[in-house]
């Protein structure tokens, strides 16, 4: 991770490091990608943890997780080793009752959907909206990070249904509460794989700037630790989610 844009939290984060001493800092962060069915979570993962692609569709059923291990640089410049748990959730209504399992505790959402798919944009606030309420955060100004991925933009230029104007508007909409600033958008492609690194590194940026900020402020951390027993995180790699009583020591 060579180069950050300056006007990115990210890239503000990076820029830390030259005024301050530099001190590392283990960390754990659970990034949780919502979206439609079909948007490209599961790529979208893909590519980032493993730099891999299919075009097979093949539907996630229930949530699977990946882990990576990056660099982030704080406000402060101090950097942190960070194990990010990326959890793709399934986007079929049927399994959206699961939500509340892997909702809690996570530390930032990235919302996807399709540039090619009108739907998948209209849905967004319903997504959103409904993690916001699972995890018990008001949504008017909810104070969460969020980023908004619009997927597919390898699709042919004719394809395209939702404009990136209407995109950044909705961001400015919704915001990031008292974090300052609209919800950061990136169109991307798990295909080509344009943005995609980019966009993950301003999500997990973000989430340490929210933890920051809860501690500065004295406030109890953003946690939710789920109450009930079925996913295992302490396993590597991807697992999906079993309704066995696993022994949780979740993030």
């Amino acid at each position: 991770m060579s180069s950050y844009n300056p006007n990115s939290y990210a890239g503000r984060s990076a820029a830390a490091r030259s005024s301050a001493p530099a001190r590392t800092k283990k960390h754990m962060l659970k990034l949780v990608i919502l979206g439609d069915s079909g948007v490209g979570k599961t790529s979208l993962m893909n590519r980032y943890h493993s730099n891999k692609f299919t075009g097979q569709y093949k539907a996630t059923i229930g949530a699977d997780f990946l882990s990576k291990h990056v660099s982030i640089t704080d406000q402060t410049g101090n950097v942190r080793n960070v194990t990010l748990q990326i959890w793709d959730t399934a986007g079929q209504e049927r399994f959206q009752s699961l939500g509340v399992a892997f909702y809690r505790g996570a530390d930032a959402v990235a919302l996807v959907y399709d540039v090619g798919d009108a739907k998948s944009f209209d849905h967004l606030d319903n997504w959103r909206g409904e993690f916001l309420r699972q995890v018990g955060i008001d949504e008017i100004g909810a104070n969460f990070p969020f980023i908004l991925l619009g997927n597919k933009i390898d699709r042919p230029e004719g394809e395209r249904q939702v404009p990136r104007q209407q995109a950044e508007e909705w961001c400015q909409r919704a915001g990031l509460g008292s974090m300052g600033g609209p919800i950061p958008h990136f169109e991307t492609s798990a295909k080509t794989a344009e943005n995609v690194e980019g966009a993950f590194l301003e999500l997990a940026t973000l989430a340490v700037l929210h933890e920051e900020k809860n501690r500065r402020e004295a406030g109890p951390a953003l946690s939710y630790a789920p109450t009930q027993r079925g996913v295992d995180l302490r396993r590597q790699g991807g697992t999906s989610y079993d309704t066995r009583g696993y022994n949780n020591d979740c993030c």
